[in-house]
């Protein structure tokens, strides 16, 4: 059964996308916990970070060098933001295809949650 980031790759349920490209989508997130909160994510399946190979090491490196673009995008790269990975239900993790969160546009409290 494909997760809700799997339909919204497909197009068959809408999301506010910001960045796209062969590899990665990137879209805001539908319950934002910053004025910026993007999620960037591969079109290739991984569930958890526990299921990243050595052969996805350059895809998640991809990753980063778009919440940077982002960042830049969205004016709080000089101000700052935070990246956040969530692996299983423990760590936060709600939906099972590895996801970038993308957070900023205010003071972000430490530690979190």
């Amino acid at each position: 059964m494909d997760t809700i980031f799997q339909k919204i790759i497909k197009r068959e349920i809408p999301a506010d996308i910001v960045y796209e490209d062969k590899d990665i989508i990137a879209f805001n997130d539908i319950n934002p916990q910053a004025p910026i909160h993007i999620l960037i994510v591969p079109k290739k399946i991984i569930e958890t970070l526990n299921d990243i190979n050595e052969n996805d090491e350059k895809l998640i490196g991809r990753m980063f060098t778009v919440a940077k673009f982002l960042a830049k995008k969205n004016n709080i790269s000089e101000t700052g933001y935070r990246t956040i990975f969530n692996c299983n239900d423990d760590g936060g993790q709600t939906v099972y295809h590895i996801h970038l969160h993308l957070l900023g546009g205010r003071a972000l409290n430490w530690p979190p949650g």
